[in-house]
């Protein structure tokens, strides 16, 4: 199971997807806890690159500990080390083998052993037969011991309704030596199995309860203009930030989002004449950074813009249908002065994008509650 755990390597230029794993390697005696990495062309960093068949060979000498001595060394770089009391494993060399094995499968985007176990059953569903039900049966003991609690990713449940059901009535329950499978448990697990297959046929067409977590609008890039005036129809550039749209917001007006902003954080209030009386939202920058800032400006300035860009779009609709034009798309800014505001080729944190994409979602409610 990969989970969050993503990595790769380069090989040739190409881009080798890969996970993660900790393990203990034994050296000269001692243990050391690391990670094993493991790679969808079937290599594994074991402290060097080895084929899956040389992974095996290192398991089995013991390179790639999964036994630990009473009393033996251990250290974990440059963190601790320890002298192991009493340890207790699961893992054995076939099992750790028989893990990384899926986890290739699963990099390649494969049946793993549980997904092939599962699909055994499905076969098994649809066409009762002991054959079926025996290939189900192997493919079940197929998938490491470690796993087969989470085959079902029923927490609750574990595995228990597929031992039953690759067991049948009467007959023993993989892993457990007493009692037999009652009539009662087999046709609840089958029960299980039949209204799994239906969620799961479903589950393509299920939407959550606010909509699907992807976008329907393509991302809109909003690239840098220098507008001096303001245009009849102004498209994108409308929304940057320095497009020559007034707002008023304490009293003061403005000529542009940036004017504003930028005496915003001026420390003196009185030099910030000169920051709004600039030529241009560019200039408004220039002049405004050979000023002393505000203390609290890092902290604020989210705030700033933020109340900045609500007011633009409340007081020029023409412009906040603009942005609404752009549905629920990602919005990515330019800004070459900013790695903060800017999205900048995928190096900025896209801070404008983002306030934007709110000040829209809010005009939208607005509307949403105003019908």
């Amino acid at each position: 199971m990969i989970g969050n755990r993503i990595t790769h390597r380069t090989a040739d230029g190409v881009r080798v997807p890969g996970t993660w794993r900790h393990a203990f390697i034994c050296n000269g005696g001692s243990y050391f806890l690391t990670d094993l990495f493991i790679y969808a062309d079937g290599l594994v960093d074991c402290w060097e690159l080895v084929t899956l068949g040389e992974f095996e060979q290192k398991l089995r000498s013991g390179w790639v500990a999964t036994s630990l001595p009473d009393g033996g060394r251990a250290s974990a770089h440059h963190l601790a080390s320890w002298t192991f009391g009493e340890p207790r494993t699961w893992l054995t060399p076939e099992l750790l083998l028989a893990e990384v094995r899926d986890t290739v499968d699963e990099l390649n985007g494969r049946p793993d052993s549980t997904a092939r176990c599962l699909a055994a059953v499905d076969v098994f569903m649809a066409d009762r037969t002991e054959a079926n039900r025996a290939a189900a049966r192997a493919a079940y003991l197929a998938v490491p011991e470690t796993v087969r609690l989470y085959a079902l990713g029923d927490m609750d449940r574990k595995d228990r309704p597929l031992k039953v059901l690759v067991a049948g009535p009467g007959g023993r329950i993989p892993d457990e030596t007493e009692g037999a499978v009652t009539q009662e448990e087999y046709d609840a697990a089958v029960a299980y199995f039949e209204d799994r297959a239906q969620w799961i046929a479903k589950a393509p067409s299920r939407v959550p309860a606010d909509g699907p977590a992807e976008s329907f609008s393509p991302a809109v890039k909003i690239y840098h203009s220098y507008q001096r005036r303001a245009l009849e129809d102004p498209g994108k550039q409308g929304l940057r930030n320095d497009y020559p749209a007034q707002i008023s917001v304490g009293g003061v007006t403005y000529p542009s989002v940036a004017h504003a902003y930028w005496a915003g954080s001026v420390a003196d209030t009185e030099a910030r004449t000169a920051v709004v009386e600039a030529e241009s939202g560019a200039k408004a920058r220039t002049v405004a950074a050979a000023l002393p800032r505000r203390d609290d400006w890092e902290q604020v300035r989210t705030a700033v813009m933020a109340r900045l860009l609500r007011a633009k779009y409340e007081q020029h609709p023409d412009l906040a249908a603009v942005l609404l034009a752009t549905g629920d798309a990602t919005l990515l800014y330019d800004d070459a002065d900013s790695g903060f505001w800017g999205e900048n080729g995928g190096r900025g944190r896209n801070w404008t994008g983002r306030l934007l994409e709110l000040v829209r979602s809010e005009l939208v409610a607005g509307q949403a509650f105003a019908d």
